[in-house]
């Protein structure tokens, strides 16, 4: 093709291009263009994702500079070999789009960042970079990947809002999604233009190739992260970190079990701890397929909420360190009578001098039937049993979020979590319900307060959980549990129950421990003491996950985008068919097969 037959061909594609099919979507200080039809999938729940990974990362650069140093000042090795970026070609986007906001710029490319339709946007590294990746000992600027982008706007908020990024690399196997990026790059400016390339690829084959050379992988699909976990470990340098979204909810939190053992090699259990279990059987899928390639995980944050779980871990390798693997996972048994639940590691150590041995589990950690009710046991797993927090990080991106609060969107919810998870106590895997034990014994429920000033005073540790706001997690096990309700039941008597039922038995047992229920001077966390908001509702109703992209809205989308949403589409193609019947055309709807059945029920 000659240069008349490439601008003709361009020229057509600006013609086919309308400005007003797009709406200027602003979140942070980015900006991208989204398409009225439902072409790349965006996600407006996500910003609480998206404000908990901007922390992070900026806490990990932060932290990563802090262990170069400390490396360098100790000279036993240098830090972790990066390669040097490669030039990538430059990429599409449409001029015409830019004149949408009144000609408002945006910070555009000038002329040196001139993008073609069919290339993708190179990246141009900062001289300065240049000249400190050429100082012997100079850490250069961390590179992303964000594996799966669709529209950009992860990967165009870390280039634009976290200090020190590098390279950031957007992936997507849909050739609309990736279309999408590149106009979006286009429009974020100059920044955008010279640090976020964005490549039509396999995700997975694209990690497999690149073994080892992003400091930061993000994979945040639309459902389960399974199929990418083997290529993500290993795209990610020593040190590195790996940020993993599930969605999967009611495969991880015991819907279907059977699945979730066919994605994620563990059996989930449904407890009303089950989202908190999801998180440990996220982490310990992750290390599964780390150790295959001698390396392992360090969690340093692992949030759920909203509709989905969010992990933060840093993988390194070490053939010595995943001997100890066994050690941080354990199989749950779950009372079906009373909810009791108890863990069973599945390795140990014994010490000798200055050797350490490890060895299979003690097992079985509980009888045939449970010891407090008489009923038998379901038994899950294995999951992750040792910190999914580090609380020196958690403290680190809670005070950034705090002195940079302008910069997150979602601060108030973002800060409220953080703030919740800094009160966890770290090393208590899961967590019971009040209301549930409670409702186990057919009596009133005591105050969280009083409950907790009982633990207390009998020697144990208490707090709350970031999953569910009735969640207690405790040191305490579960006969001294058991032995605080027994003495709340005598002070407020139920009525008699059947013999057989679970809570009749645990009551005909007289407890060994006498509980204290005398008001504890921790039994408020700093937090409550303060009045911080710790548990946010959501910030508009049908919060939740929208439509897959390429999907037609129709009415039974109503719960998701709700009947004021629903009815606005319709009425908007109706009147594009009263348009089309006074230009004499045939309406679209009696063009189409399938016709939504019943489009004004909502009205």
């Amino acid at each position: 093709m000659d240069g008349a037959d490439e601008r003709n061909g361009d020229e057509e594609k600006h013609q086919k291009f309308d400005p007003n099919d797009f709406t200027v979507i602003k979140e942070g200080e980015a900006e991208i263009l989204m398409h009225a039809k439902n072409e790349v999938f965006y996600n407006k729940t996500q910003v609480n994702n998206r404000d908990m990974s901007i922390a992070v990362l900026r806490t990990f650069i932060s932290k990563r500079k802090q262990e170069h140093e400390a490396i360098l000042s100790r000279k036993t090795r240098t830090g972790p070999k990066v390669e040097e970026e490669p030039a990538v070609d430059p990429e599409a986007v449409v001029d015409s789009v830019m004149q949408l906001q009144n000609g408002k710029t945006n910070g555009k490319c000038d002329a040196s960042h001139k993008i073609a339709q069919d290339e993708p946007c190179s990246f141009s590294e900062d001289p300065t970079s240049n000249q400190e990746g050429k100082s012997k000992g100079e850490l250069k600027p961390p590179r992303v990947l964000e594996a799966l982008s669709a529209s950009g706007l992860r990967a165009l908020r870390y280039a634009r809002e976290v200090d020190g990024i590098g390279q950031v690399v957007a992936l997507d196997n849909d050739k609309a999604s990736v279309e999408a990026c590149r106009r979006n790059i286009k429009y974020n400016g100059s920044v955008a233009c010279s640090k976020v390339e964005s490549h039509l690829a396999d995700a997975r084959v694209y990690m497999l190739t690149h073994p080892k050379e992003f400091d930061m992988v993000d994979l945040d699909p639309y459902g389960s992260p399974s199929v990418f976990m083997d290529s993500a470990v290993q795209s990610v340098v020593d040190g590195g970190i790996l940020m993993c979204t599930a969605t999967d909810m009611a495969v991880l939190c015991g819907g279907n079990g059977e699945v979730c053992y066919s994605k994620y090699g563990s059996y989930p259990l449904r407890g009303k701890y089950c989202h908190e279990m999801a998180l440990r059987i996220l982490i310990a899928c992750i290390e599964s397929h780390a150790n295959r390639y001698k390396r392992y995980i360090v969690p340093v944050l692992s949030v759920q909420m909203d509709f989905y779980v969010r992990v933060f871990v840093r993988i390194y390798t070490s053939a010595g360190a995943i001997k100890n693997t066994p050690l941080k996972l354990s199989y749950v048994y779950q009372c079906t009578g009373c909810d009791s639940f108890h863990l069973q590691p599945i390795g140990r150590t014994i010490t000798k001098n200055t050797s350490v041995r490890r060895l299979p589990g003690f097992g079985p950690a509980v009888a045939q039937e449970c010891s407090d009710c008489g009923k038998k046991y379901n038994m899950g797993g294995p999951i992750w049993s040792a910190p999914i927090h580090d609380q020196e990080w958690v403290t680190s991106i809670l005070e950034d979020v705090k002195s940079s609060k302008d910069r997150y969107p979602a601060f108030n919810r973002i800060s409220a979590i953080l703030t919740t998870i800094s009160e966890e106590l770290p090393d208590v895997p899961l967590f019971m319900s009040l209301h549930n034990l409670c409702a186990t014994l057919k009596c009133t429920s005591p105050s969280a307060v009083i409950f907790r000033s009982a633990v207390i005073n009998a020697g144990y540790r208490i707090s709350g959980s970031h999953v569910n706001p009735l969640g207690l997690k405790t040191d305490a096990p579960m006969d001294v549990i058991w032995d605080i309700m027994r003495c709340w039941v005598k002070n407020h008597p139920v009525k008699t129950q059947p013999p057989d039922q679970a809570g009749s038995v645990i009551l005909a047992k007289e407890p060994v421990l006498q509980a204290n229920f005398a008001r504890a001077d921790a039994s408020l966390s700093k937090a409550q003491a303060k009045k911080v908001a710790r548990f946010l509702p959501n910030p508009e109703r049908h919060w939740g996950p929208k439509l897959r992209a390429g999907r037609q809205i129709t009415s039974k989308h109503v719960s998701l985008l709700g009947a004021d949403a629903i009815n606005g589409i319709h009425s908007n193609n109706n009147n594009k068919e009263e348009e089309e019947k006074v230009e004499g055309d045939e309406p679209a709807s009696k063009r189409k097969k399938a016709e939504d059945p019943t489009p004004n029920l909502l009205s």
